[in-house]
């Protein structure tokens, strides 16, 4: 179990977690089927294991992880413009009469009902990791809107979930953007190979750099035109790299060989023990990287009351 995503929430409020409570509030969502009428379900399952006993929170230390799926049913724009737009002209071929806004709304809604038992259904999972005692919630997704679909459902069945995306005192862009033009970081830092730079100017131009020398002349005169560094990518110690953006996202997460090692030594010859390993020792290196990334980037700024 390593996340390739993460966004990071802060807990704004003390709130406990217990295992057993959490247990039973997610039971009251499950992940189900759409049903023949219906474009998306949203619930809980387990993290790790199938079937009925499969528990709905794995618990390994001092940490907690929970997944949620989406399925939806994929009715494809195309196909019901191609439908509607074939049933408008019939229509009007035959009754000789134009068809308005109203009663195309009222096609279309039509066509999709009829369509949907038929479409394909797509799933996708969301993992998210609870640290009570960092206060925070870890979600493996690049998209906000993802995390917040699991946030929200969460914070349905527990009553109440007061968090916000961690925010820090220093814009990443100008912190990033200083490392890429000194070739100086942060300690336990270093720069890659990768960066997007864009122009502050509204509608200004957006330039994307892969495999490339970042301290060459080229970037350089990049920067000297007044484009800031939006994305780039970063290796932390000998055991993370990734890509960290203006929005504090960090996408593209790999765990370097010797964590991997570590963690199949650790978690025997069964595939729970293997991912319950994994799991443990991803949060303990995120306990120990987080820290040292908001501190890279001017501190973490702390909401009130906590």
């Amino acid at each position: 179990m390593w996340f390739k995503n993460l966004l990071v929430y802060r807990l704004t409020q003390d709130l406990p977690f217990d295992a057993e409570a959490l247990e039973t509030a997610l039971a009251t969502k499950p992940a189900r089927a759409c049903a023949s009428q219906e474009l998306t379900t949203y619930g809980f399952i387990a993290p790790f294991g199938k079937g009925e006993d499969a528990p709905l929170v794995h618990v390994s230390g001092d940490f907690m992880l929970i997944s949620a799926r989406k399925e939806e049913r994929i009715l494809p724009g195309s196909v019901v413009n191609d439908a509607l737009k074939e049933k408008v002209e019939e229509i009007e071929t035959e009754q000789m009469r134009k068809v308005y806004k109203k009663e195309r709304d009222q096609l279309k809604d039509e066509i999709i009902q009829a369509f949907l038992p038929r479409a394909f259904i797509r799933r996708s999972a969301t993992f998210a990791a609870i640290a009570p005692k960092q206060g925070v919630i870890l979600v493996n997704a690049s998209s906000p809107k993802r995390a917040e679909d699991l946030l929200s459902t969460l914070r349905e069945v527990v009553g109440s979930l007061p968090v916000r995306p961690v925010t820090v005192k220093t814009a990443p862009t100008a912190v990033m953007t200083e490392w890429v033009k000194t070739g100086e970081t942060a300690e336990h830092f270093f720069v890659l190979d990768e960066c997007e730079l864009r122009d502050t100017h509204e509608d200004g131009g957006v330039v994307k750099c892969k495999r490339q020398d970042l301290t060459s002349d080229e970037i350089q005169l990049h920067l000297s035109t007044g484009k800031v560094v939006t994305q780039l990518s970063l290796a932390w110690q000998d055991k993370l790299s990734f890509v960290l953006d203006d929005k504090l996202g960090i996408k593209r997460l790999k765990f370097e060989d010797l964590l991997q090692d570590e963690a199949e030594q650790n978690g025997g010859d069964d595939a729970l023990g293997q991912q319950d390993a994994s799991f443990t020792l991803m949060m303990l290196t995120f306990g120990e990287f987080l820290p040292q990334l908001m501190e890279a980037l001017g501190g973490e700024e702390i909401p009130q009351g906590i």
